[in-house]
């Protein structure tokens, strides 16, 4: 996104700081745990998708305008729903490493893909996994979590759900998973029986159980440099040996502190297992 021409760069730096402290000592978000370049991007979206014609001015919006600030917030998930090689993968591969357990505990960190997270519950019920797993399911945002826990979604996209299930190797249709009105499909709620949802930001939380799979598809790709080697810290302190970590498609395991600390499974989809 491009900023306007007439703007001057030592304003920009000046008001980009003011955002920053602004939005912490209000909100307690850090923005800096993005890097930099998302954060700029971000903010120039929002300048024009708010209307407003400064920094200052957004800010002021975003202070004042709870649903404002979270159109903001949700201008940082740019990542892509898993495709059907990833579920494949899931359903095939890791389903029968997890079964090996007496009971199976998932860790989906960033729930903006309600793809990724119902289609988890839904493979983990057609392969009989699903009655001894807990799936935890985090977001830094509290409108993610509560539109992953509502299972909410267009039924306009409900055709492209469909064919994403059945090339994933899915056992039935798609519709049996979800009940649905004029323009609203809900998720039934048998498939959140054994979610747990909860806020946690990889930026500044800490490890809070041990998991058998941990699926982090979304929430690392706008995070800066310092922020994402934390991040994978806290992965790695979360995973039980042997355990699996899938990233996202942009993501990897390379020049992190762990790298040697894990085998991978798949490379095309990053999925991993930890050795050592």
């Amino acid at each position: 996104m491009t900023r306007p021409k007439k703007y001057n760069a030592e304003l920009e730096n000046i008001e980009l700081q003011l955002l920053i402290e602004g939005v912490r000592r209000y909100t307690g978000v850090n923005l800096e745990e993005y890097a930099g370049s998302a954060l700029r991007r971000q903010v120039w979206a929002a300048l024009r998708a708010e209307k407003t014609r400064t920094i200052v001015g957004l800010l002021e919006r975003l202070l004042h305008d709870a649903e404002a600030f979270r159109r903001f917030l949700d201008g940082f998930n740019r990542s892509e729903p898993s495709g059907p090689e990833y579920f494949q993968i899931f359903r095939e591969e890791i389903i029968p490493l997890l079964r090996t357990y007496p009971f199976v505990r998932l860790w989906q960190s960033g729930c903006d893909s309600l793809r990724d997270l119902y289609f988890m519950a839904i493979f983990l019920h057609e392969e009989g996994l699903y009655e001894k797993a807990t799936i935890y399911v985090t977001d830094v945002n509290v409108v993610n979590l509560q539109r992953a826990q509502d299972g909410v979604f267009a039924l306009s996209g409900s055709r492209e759900l469909e064919q994403t299930y059945r090339a994933s190797g899915g056992r039935g249709r798609l519709s049996e998973y979800f009940s649905g009105g004029r323009c609203n499909g809900i998720f039934k709620p048998a498939l959140r029986r054994n979610m747990v949802f909860s806020q946690h930001n990889l930026a500044t939380d800490g490890s809070f159980n041990e998991f058998n799979m941990i699926a982090c598809r979304q929430a690392l790709e706008p995070l800066s440099d310092a922020t994402r080697a934390r991040a994978h810290e806290i992965l790695y302190a979360s995973l039980g040996m042997f355990g699996i970590l899938a990233l996202g498609p942009e993501e990897t395991i390379r020049n992190t502190p762990h790298e040697r600390a894990y085998r991978e499974m798949d490379g095309g989809q990053k999925i991993f297992r930890k050795i050592a």
